[in-house]
């Protein structure tokens, strides 16, 4: 591994706008707009250093997935003025946004291949409008893993028909999709069915996974498929090496479909909030409970097995879901999660 290298200027550093909405309504706090997110985002600044992007949500009350054209403009020159650019796009396929499950009935499926479309619409012309110079449509299946669990094989075969309709559609438009394995995901529930899954797909050229560190770490551990888990029931976690090895082997199942990237912390819970429980609880870069230490596991996931940056990943994006909106407030919370990420670029970075 290279030393670290403070002259780096890729990847490019992203923060997630999302967790202003995602985990936050009647059952949880308020959301926070989009323009105290951003206005949040680009005054965080380490070293002179700042966050040069911006990974979005398409959905109300950020950016609506029916924005019309001047809508979208208004939105890239708010972007732009902020001397900021658009990344990666989540498309909101789940029922209660307006999608359906990707292996539900043909109605449910067509809902939520119809969000892709207007994602994959969105993407395109930000694009066209110059703000968005790489990133990929997320999407994940809109399903459970207990209806997938009545009948695996045919689960899995309807999510990954839905998945390549949706690849169909993205092509049409110039665009990747990128599936976000979160253990809440029916069928992309555990590492090996997340693999599975995109071979069943077989679009390597327009489907590929988005990687998350809170996310991916849940894998390790088996929650909702003990089956599949890499580390021993009961792990302590007082061998550091037994954790390494461990994402070796998921990373080498994995990495080769990476194709946007999450930096996270998480302290191994499954404690959301809100309407997003049962997942990858996101913590601070300095959580004193977290698992992660984010310059180096980022490594597995960014070098490949020869210990070679891949250059794959364009721009890395911070995702700190469910942090309380008082943390998130602050501003201190936004230097600390910059300059975490700044480390990961330092480590795993190059420049162009």
């Amino acid at each position: 591994m290279s030393e670290s290298n403070s002259s780096n200027n890729y990847p490019k550093l992203h923060n997630a706008l999302w967790p202003g909405v995602v985990g936050k309504g009647p059952d949880s706090e308020p959301p926070i707009d989009i323009d105290t997110m951003l206005d949040l985002t680009s005054a965080a600044e380490v070293d002179g250093q700042k966050f040069e992007g911006v990974d979005i949500f398409l959905s109300d009350p950020h950016v609506s997935i029916d924005s019309n054209q001047d809508e979208l403009k208004a939105l890239a020159e708010k972007i732009q003025a902020k001397n900021l650019v658009i990344g990666s796009l989540v498309a909101p396929v789940w029922p209660p946004t307006g999608g359906g499950s990707a292996m539900g009935n043909e109605e449910d499926r067509k809902k939520f291949t119809e969000q892709v479309r207007k994602a994959a619409g969105i993407a395109k012309t930000l694009r066209d409008l110059g703000v968005r110079p790489d990133g990929v449509i997320r999407i994940d299946s809109a399903a459970d893993p207990g209806a997938w669990s009545e009948n695996p094989e045919g689960s899995s075969k309807l999510i990954a028909q839905t998945f390549r309709e949706s690849c169909e559609i993205a092509e049409g438009f110039g665009e990747k999709l990128a599936a976000e394995g979160e253990i809440c995901w029916g069928g992309m529930h555990s590492w090996k069915n997340m693999v599975e899954l995109l071979e069943l797909v077989d679009r390597p050229q327009t489907i590929g996974f988005q990687a998350d560190m809170a996310h991916t770490l849940l894998y390790l551990l088996g929650y909702n498929a003990p089956e599949h888990r890499i580390l021993p029931e009961n792990w302590d976690w007082s061998d550091p090496s037994e954790l390494d090895n461990a994402l070796k082997t998921l990373t080498a199942a994995l990495r080769p479909w990476t194709i946007d990237f999450h930096v996270a912390q998480n302290d191994a819970t499954v404690n959301g909030s809100g309407s997003h429980d049962n997942t990858g609880r996101h913590c601070l870069p300095d959580d004193p409970n977290g698992k992660l230490d984010i310059p180096k596991h980022s490594g597995v996931w960014l070098r490949d097995e020869n210990g070679e940056v891949t250059k794959k990943i364009r721009h890395i994006c911070w995702d700190g879901c469910m942090f309380p909106n008082d943390t998130m407030m602050k501003p201190e919370t936004w230097n600390s999660i910059l300059s975490a990420m700044i480390s990961v670029r330092n480590a795993h970075g190059w420049r162009e």
